[in-house]
């Protein structure tokens, strides 16, 4: 089963209660580069339907990040959530080893 999700860098300053509120979720992608990480942007809906289908930590997928032209192997690290209403609030991928 292969699950493909596409995102978009952060924009520089923005804020992640305006990017929920525009049906967009902040993200962070991790081990691609040694300790550098990069602030992502995915869409609410498509983070839904991930979830339906992928473990925390178990799960590989595809993520492609369009606007540096990044794609690869990733497994879902961290999904943080809203306590009251259980939305997901912030994902964090974390980048699979090229073996």
């Amino acid at each position: 089963m292969s699950i493909t999700v596409e995102c978009t860098t952060r924009p520089e300053g923005s804020k992640p209660r305006a990017l929920r509120r525009s049906g967009m979720i902040p993200a962070n992608l991790y081990g691609h580069n040694g300790t550098e990480s990069i602030p992502l942007v995915v869409d609410a809906k498509s983070v839904e339907r991930l979830l339906k289908k992928a473990a925390v930590n178990k799960t590989e997928l595809e993520l492609k990040v369009t606007d540096i032209s990044w794609n690869g192997t990733t497994v879902i690290k961290e999904v943080q959530t809203h306590p009251a209403k259980g939305t997901p609030y912030h994902v964090s991928f974390f980048a699979c080893a090229k073996g």
